[in-house]
């Protein structure tokens, strides 16, 4: 799993961001990042699907490169200071649908999961089997499981109630959301202990459910949506439950 070095590495990485400097140290990055990252996804194949089985875990799916896209970001540091693994659904393109997600880095580990930026289609979707079925949602959010761990659900919302919905309807508090998330965060000395898996494990145990509840809605209609790359910038820009929250 991951060690002192791994953190050590990525701070040295904040410092010198550029590539001759990371082809010099590519070595430390294979052995103290990329590997214990490839050990958890291991253990992660065996443990997801026996409550996740729709999703993929697969390092030449799930693994994210350490190199960014930087064409079109005013931010050209060529090499990103974290690593980061998605676990997609399956029958959704990798980018598509909801998923699990986390993340290590010098600041600790973010992890969760859900729907950041559905698509108008695929909101119009969500909001109709909200509104078709609005004690499950509201049941998922709500069960002891959920709240102990990753508090409620997140994301931004609407002020009111979106056109077409009556504002006393049953899933009123829901239908306002535009992004449906959960997630938490771990500080930097806990992720090289030895407690690291089973916080990763528990969170995704309690975000999977809803994961699975949006992705039956998205199936429901026609999805085409923003894709989970944007995950790594919410991990960058909040501070969800920490896992003494809990």
């Amino acid at each position: 799993m991951f060690t002192p070095r791994t953190l050590s590495f990525l701070r040295s990485l904040a410092r010198h961001n550029d590539r001759e400097w990371f082809r010099a140290h590519r070595e430390d990055y294979e052995r103290h990042v990329r590997e214990p990252m490839l050990a958890v996804l291991a253990r992660l194949a065996q443990d997801v699907p026996r409550f996740s089985p729709e999703s993929i875990v697969d390092p030449k799916v799930s693994l994210y490169r350490i190199y960014r896209d930087t064409r079109f970001s005013e931010d050209k540091s060529p090499l990103k200071t974290h690593i980061a693994a998605l676990l997609p659904a399956r029958g959704f393109g990798r980018h598509e649908g909801a998923g699990l997600y986390f993340q290590v880095s010098r600041t600790g580990a973010w992890a969760g999961g859900g729907l950041y930026r559905p698509s108008t289609q695929g909101l119009q979707a969500l909001r109709a089997h909200i509104a078709e079925h609005p004690r499950q949602l509201r049941t998922l959010v709500t069960s002891a499981r959920f709240r102990g761990v990753v508090g409620e659900l997140q994301g931004e919302r609407l002020t009111r109630v979106p056109r077409g919905y009556p504002a006393d309807h049953p899933a009123a508090e829901h239908l306002r959301f535009k992004q449906f998330l959960a997630s938490r965060e771990l500080p930097p000395e806990d992720v090289t202990g030895p407690d690291f898996y089973d916080w990763l494990l528990e969170t995704f145990r309690a975000v999977a459910p809803l994961a699975t509840f949006l992705n039956t809605a998205m199936r429901s209609g026609e999805t085409a949506w923003g894709g989970y790359d944007t995950f790594a910038d919410l991990a960058g820009s909040r501070r969800p439950r920490r896992a003494s929250d809990a």
